[in-house]
């Protein structure tokens, strides 16, 4: 290993720890009182690195390191990188011990950095390897109030790709690891535990294996502090989708496991096992995703285990939540109805969710609960379409709680001890199966199904070659939301377009196992766009946007189409945090006659990563005539994108229409102008989003019906 030669003229004149030196004396030989002069604070100094490093051992040194090269190795050696931050004065942190932004293949180990806002902070690169390194002692704030904060802490990553961080340590520091836009990297037996925000951070950050790492105590502490503030041994957001979390240590949290959903954007695919998430002060695991699979996990002493809201198709099998909601325990936040619970699925929509194996006990509340819209008793939503057996129930206020369902199938639970019978209020479809004893193994559904159907074509829903590895036959239920059948083929003919829910169950009188399809069902329009042709004729306005510096950047994307071959999409960029308005055709000089139509449809989906996502009234969709104008803005403030959407659209898309005349309640109608419907020259969609992360929307069959 070489050492910079720059490094070593810092090195040299690094003030030396020196012996203690006698006492000045006065002329009579005694000790002289006068104060001792001040000592100047060190300096920081900058090292740039082009080279691979060994530091001295053990040596402490005032300095940061800017990496400007790809391939450098740096030997710590037991060295610290000492930064000015002092312990409960978070302003005194400043500037990041580590820095690299555009190199690869970089090895960091056994360095040590503290004192900065950031231990390291590595950008746009990858094959990293960090291992051995200790960033605790960084910038810190157990006091702070609720939101986010600035990406300060241990290690801050940011696009690092196919990397490995192995047995390093971010203790004492605001976030341990905070990773954004990071996919395929390796985190093993790390310890970022004690974290005044959050131990583990992912943003936009998928296809990560995370194992056996330590990020326990992820709380702020303030003395008056009810909820910890969203503080979190892990937090997952905006499009994490399938990492796997292994056997880590998530423990005495505000939450243990937190997967955030604020603006529609999901996390999805994620494989967590063997994770211990109990002791937290709110919620041992809260999601509010979908698709996501949680096996032999701990979610123990919290004040709920596991808190799923909006958390379709989750399968929960094995996993263990006990002594939640205890009155000398975590006890937050307690619902109507029931109180705690070990396995809760409230206040979001919970279809196709497979809840078997999971040994719920001693909790204060229902071992397991379900239930819809409290508010409208289910007329809104109804939790939909899961199963709940095999489970052991134990000690709990009630067994099963369930309320506002619809197709709940309940089976081979073993009870002992609970304080009240189950709970089934307002539950239609209910399936119960009772035999605790029963041997037999899961059927399997094997399903056939569209994705997408045309109105007025028939489709076929398919699980006739579905079994029972021990019973003959086996029994199997379809249900598209419009219709249901008690049989295995199903042919049908959707009448209106929009989504659909394809579900299916198959059981063999006792067991069940279920599988799901969503459908978008089109109809044939005559579209006001023609993405192959008319790309370049669309337009954008941006506020704000002073300079001309920012744009609107147009697709035609072919994998996200639903009628024809393209869809539109566009992203704002940069984003500034303001309207956003995109408009076809930009000259204005179409010649649409829609005198004779009633409505103006169109497909809309969106991804927008702030975590404020859109805002106010939106859409804001406007026709233009020669002399006049037709604007329609969503009635009550609601955006179409957050308050309209069913739970999946999150994910995929949703069928808008506007009447085209007032009579609507859902939409506000402003006519300016001497505006005609016989002459429309164009139109336009404006967006509003806080913050500055670009946001994508697709628009797609835009058409007078």
């Amino acid at each position: 290993m070489l050492l910079s030669l720059a490094l070593i003229g810092i090195l040299r004149t690094m003030p030396q720890q020196k012996p203690p030196t006698k006492p000045p004396v006065n002329s009579a030989g005694k000790p002289t009182t006068a104060p001792p002069k001040p000592t100047a604070p060190p300096v920081i100094k900058e090292v740039v690195v082009t080279k691979s490093m060994v530091l001295q051992k053990g040596a402490l040194l005032n300095i940061r390191l800017v990496i400007k090269a790809d391939g450098v190795v740096i030997d710590g050696n037991g060295a610290t990188l000492s930064g000015l931050g002092v312990a409960g004065k978070p302003e005194s942190y400043q500037g990041v011990g580590i820095v690299s932004e555009g190199f690869s293949q970089v090895t960091l180990k056994n360095i040590k950095a503290k004192g900065f806002s950031a231990g390291l902070s590595a950008t746009d690169g990858t094959d990293w390897r960090v291992e051995g390194c200790d960033f605790s002692d960084n910038f810190t704030n157990p006091l702070a109030g609720w939101g986010n904060g600035e990406r300060q802490g241990g290690m801050i990553l940011t696009r690092i790709t196919k990397s490995k961080f192995y047995t390093n340590k971010a203790n004492r520091v605001w976030n341990g690891i905070d990773l954004q836009y990071c996919n395929e990297n390796e985190f093993f037996k790390n310890d970022s535990s004690h974290c005044s925000n959050l131990c583990f951070k992912m943003l936009g950050s998928s296809k990560n294996v995370v194992t056996e790492n330590i990020f326990s105590y992820g709380i702020r502490t303030a003395p008056d502090e009810v909820h910890a503030r969203d503080s979190a041994c892990v937090l997952m957001e905006s499009g994490s989708n399938s990492n796997r979390f292994t056997k880590n240590d998530m423990r005495y949290g505000g939450d243990g496991l937190f997967i955030r959903v604020l603006n529609g954007f999901v996390s999805t695919g994620n494989i967590f096992t063997e994770n211990d998430c109990s002791y937290a002060h709110n919620n041992c695991v809260e999601s509010w995703s979908p698709g996501n699979t949680f096996i032999r996990n701990k979610a123990n002493h919290g004040s709920y285990g596991f808190w799923l809201g909006g958390s379709d198709q989750t399968v929960l099998m094995d996993n263990e939540a006990a002594f939640n909601g205890m009155p000398d325990e975590n006890h937050n936040a307690p619902e109507p109805d029931f109180g705690h619970g070990g396995i809760v699925l409230v206040n979001g929509a919970a279809s196709h969710t497979l809840i078997q194996g999971n040994y719920c006990h001693h909790n204060v509340g229902g071992g397991i609960v379900l239930r819809g819209d409290r508010e409208s008793r289910g007329e809104k939503w109804r939790v939909y379409h899961c199963i709940l057996q095999g489970n052991r129930l134990e000690y709990n206020q009630w067994g099963i709680f369930v309320m506002h369902g619809d197709w709940i199938h309940v089976a081979n639970n073993k009870y002992h001890s609970n304080s009240h019978e189950d709970v089934y209020d307002n539950v239609t479809n209910h399936y119960k199966a009772d035999e605790a004893n029963y041997m037999g193994k899961l059927p399997r559904v094997v399903m056939r199904a569209p994705k997408t159907a045309k109105v007025g074509e028939p489709v076929v829903f398919d699980a006739t070659d579905s079994f029972s590895p021990v019973s003959d036959p086996v029994y199997v239920r379809w249900d598209l939301g419009v219709a249901s059948f008690m049989k295995s083929r199903v042919t049908y003919t959707f009448k209106k377009p929009g989504f659909y829910r394809a579900s299916v169950l198959v059981h063999d009188s006792v067991l069940a196992s279920l599988n799901f399809r969503d459908v978008l069902v089109t109809a044939p329009v005559t579209e006001l766009t023609d993405a192959d042709e008319d790309l370049e004729k669309w337009g954008y306005e941006i506020e704000q946007n002073n300079d001309g510096k920012a744009k609107v950047v147009f697709e035609n994307d072919t994998t996200n189409a639903l009628i024809g071959k393209n869809s539109i999409k566009f992203q704002p960029m940069p984003y500034l945090g303001a309207n956003v308005t995109v408009s076809y055709p930009k000259a204005k000089d179409a010649h649409w006659n829609a005198s004779d139509k009633t409505k103006l449809t169109f497909w809309i989906r969106a991804e927008n990563p702030n975590p404020t996502g859109f805002q106010g009234a939106g859409p804001v969709i406007k026709l233009y005539g020669e002399k006049g104008s037709l604007t329609f803005t969503p009635a009550g403030d609601k955006h179409i994108l957050k308050d309209w959407a069913y739970n999946e659209a999150r994910t995929t898309w949703q069928r808008v229409e506007i009447p085209l005349s007032e009579a609507d309640s859902k939409w506000k109608v402003q006519k300016e102008g001497s505006f005609s419907l016989a002459d429309v020259r164009g139109f336009s969609f404006t967006f509003d989003s806080w913050e500055s992360d670009p946001f994508t929307v697709w628009l797609d069959g835009i058409a007078f019906e």
